[in-house]
């Protein structure tokens, strides 16, 4: 019995020992969990004035292109140097001569008959002095106009005057048989040879001006907009290239707009002028702008005072930019965008400068989430290495 009893006490006196234990143990000390900091990179917020750009492709046409045609038919007898597909010529060079034989007979034919008419005329001048004489000496009133031959002398008149014109008529043929260039350009294409007879508007070839190219730029809607007046004042337009492995620029300028929306692109196109585009005239340019080169085109547009320009990957899809306070708190911004290009976006309202904009994604993001900034690093003078401010 008593060896019962030992066992039973030994557990009792344990049960009342845990029991006293647990009763008098202190409670753990309470600690308030702050949630983690979430790392963000971040940059001050700056106002700026920004000159917004209009960026454009199209190729480079000649302002002028003429299919030349003859304005007298003949034989062609010699073609210019010059008068080759690429070959380069002058204001009023010749470049074709057709035979001009029949021309100068032509023109021989109107100087005879001219001289005729000059002749007939003074004879009816004389005839009509002698009539009147022969009236005053026999009568003393007003001679008919059919007796002083007036009619007559008309006649004449007009005879002289209708062969005036057929003598201008005839040089003008005769020079016709030599076809000029009509400006400074260049040959497109020829159309004939030596020997060949050349019809009436016969096409002689196709010519380039090159006093000045012309580039049609594509213009959507909001590219017009940032683009300004061009009628008050026409923009500056950079166009690049490249050209045997370098790129190559050229300046122009937005001279007007084609005032037509493009019904299959939904654009309208603006024309962008250069002078002396192939340097005939001096070094305008640092190389030739041939006609047919695809350019890339920067106009510049409008400018805006007071934005904010970031890099568009910023503005989230719900149209917010995250920034941070000065308690580092993550502020969600509805902004007012004034646009958007490939690589910024420029904002007018909306943002608070004394914030900093979050330039790293954040995931789940709210207003008021705590943030820690990453610092910018240090920028020390040559010789000297980073050092760890733990380390100090």
């Amino acid at each position: 019995m008593r060896k019962v009893g030992i066992p039973i006490l030994i557990l009792v006196v344990a049960v009342v020992v845990t029991v006293v234990l647990i009763a008098t143990k202190p409670e753990p000390e309470k600690k308030e969990v702050k949630p983690p900091e979430f790392l963000v990179e971040s940059q001050a917020i700056e106002l700026e004035n920004v000159e917004f750009l209009v960026y454009a492709q199209g190729s480079v046409q000649p302002k002028h292109r003429t299919m030349l045609s003859a304005q007298v038919s003949g034989r062609v007898v010699s073609l210019s140097d010059n008068f080759v597909e690429g070959g380069f010529f002058n204001k009023g060079d010749v470049l074709v001569t057709l035979e001009s034989d029949d021309y100068e007979t032509d023109l021989r034919l109107q100087e005879a008959e001219l001289a005729r008419a000059q002749a007939a005329l003074d004879e009816e001048i004389a005839r009509a002095n002698v009539a009147k004489q022969e009236w005053q000496s026999v009568n003393s009133g007003t001679p008919p106009a059919l007796g002083l031959r007036k009619p007559q002398l008309a006649r004449e008149e007009a005879n002289l005057k209708a062969a005036k014109a057929n003598l201008q008529r005839a040089k003008r043929n005769l020079e016709r048989t030599k076809i000029r260039a009509p400006y400074d350009g260049l040959v497109k294409s020829r159309s004939i040879d030596l020997g060949q007879f050349l019809p009436l508007g016969g096409q002689v070839g196709e010519l380039y001006s090159t006093e000045v190219a012309e580039v049609r730029l594509p213009l959507t809607d909001d590219d017009v907009a940032f683009v300004g007046n061009i009628k008050q004042q026409q923009p500056n337009v950079s166009m690049q290239a490249s050209v045997a492995g370098k790129q190559v620029f050229w300046q122009g300028r937005l001279v007007r707009d084609e005032a037509v929306l493009d019904e299959n692109r939904r654009v309208s196109y603006g024309v962008v002028e250069i002078q002396d585009p192939y340097n005939l005239k001096g070094n305008v340019h640092p190389s030739p702008l041939r006609f047919g080169r695809f350019v890339s085109a920067v106009i510049s547009g409008v400018d805006a005072e007071n934005v904010i320009k970031l890099p568009r990957h910023v503005l989230r899809l719900d149209g917010t930019v995250l920034s941070v306070d000065q308690d580092n708190k993550l502020r969600i911004n509805d902004v007012e965008v004034t646009r958007t290009d490939e690589t910024n976006v420029y904002i007018s309202k909306g943002l608070d400068t004394s914030h900093e904009i979050v330039l790293s994604a954040v995931s789940s993001a709210y207003d008021g989430m705590p943030v820690r900034k990453v610092a910018p690093p240090k920028v020390l003078s040559p010789g000297h290495e980073n050092i760890d401010e733990g380390e100090l």
